[in-house]
């Protein structure tokens, strides 16, 4: 109870998490600090805010739930068991990680794997996910981050759409919807190509190759994403966007978790042994 209501800061989202009503929370809460002789939070127009005492409970309280944690994950013969939550990107996700994410799982007999898909960053801090891959450098609260790799990008096309881009004709792009025009690829696209025409357009690089497959247009792609399809080869249409960070991030907390540590050890091993597929 106090632990959502210091992570979510309103009695209203608490009580959303715990599935009880305010006042059953405003109870509980009097009580605690009754039982502590402390005030443990104050009430503000923006929402609660710790006290120093309140601090001190929250970090005592996020040590038991890390305890109950690793209990509850550990098998009976200490093996990774329970679900591990991950949130990536969904062309990283579709394109390369749900083939090599879902033969992990089947090398863990106990271990279940949530892989989802969000544009949005998640929290690891509010428990939205337990290990977050991103394409930018970290900003969170108390986690600890891993550099994956350095992805880089280039132009792809069937041998037909680049042989006739090649001898003059003017390039059709496949690119990403009106909605994630906000994406650094679309952007960088959008600057350098102004008056060039998408022919076809798609949420996630993943599906672009895939249209990119039948010939309707020349897709900037990841090239773990190009290299991966047969039907397309690379085209030099001149720079391409810099490369991106790839990080693996999970909570500071969480390190000695059993099922966490396997999961984000088996990412990182599936990054290390394929780093030529995305530089």
């Amino acid at each position: 109870m106090f632990l959502a209501l210091a992570r979510h800061g309103s009695l209203s989202a608490a009580a959303r998490v715990l599935a009880v009503n305010h006042a059953t929370i405003a109870r509980r809460l009097r009580s605690l600090e009754e039982s502590l002789g402390e005030r443990l939070v104050e009430r503000r127009p923006e929402g609660y805010v710790l006290t120093p005492a309140g601090g001190r409970a929250l970090d005592a309280a996020a040590q038991m739930e890390e305890a109950a944690h690793r209990l509850a994950r550990a098998g009976e013969d200490g093996a990774p068991a329970g679900l591990v939550r991950i949130n990536a990107p969904p062309g990283l996700a579709a394109g390369f990680l749900t083939a090599r994410l879902a033969a992990l799982a089947t090398r863990h007999a106990a271990l279940d794997i949530d892989l989802a898909t969000n544009l949005r960053h998640v929290s690891l801090e509010r428990h939205e996910a337990d290990i977050a891959i991103r394409l930018d450098r970290p900003d969170d609260g108390d986690v600890i981050a891993r550099l994956l790799v350095q992805m880089g990008y280039g132009f792809y096309g069937t041998d037909e759409t680049c042989r006739r881009t090649e001898g003059g004709a003017d390039p059709v792009f496949v690119g990403f919807d009106e909605a994630d025009a906000f994406v650094p690829e679309a952007a960088w696209l959008a600057r350098h190509f102004p008056r060039a025409r998408l022919a076809f357009r798609a949420s996630n690089q993943a599906a672009q190759a895939i249209a990119a497959r039948s010939g309707v247009g020349i897709a900037l792609l990841p090239h773990y994403i190009g290299r991966s399809e047969p039907a397309l080869r690379p085209i030099d249409l001149g720079s391409v966007p810099a490369s991106r960070e790839v990080f693996l991030l999970r909570r500071r907390r969480d390190r000695s978790d059993p099922a966490i540590r396997a999961v984000a050890e088996g990412i990182e091993r599936i990054f290390a042994g394929e780093r030529a597929l995305f530089e």
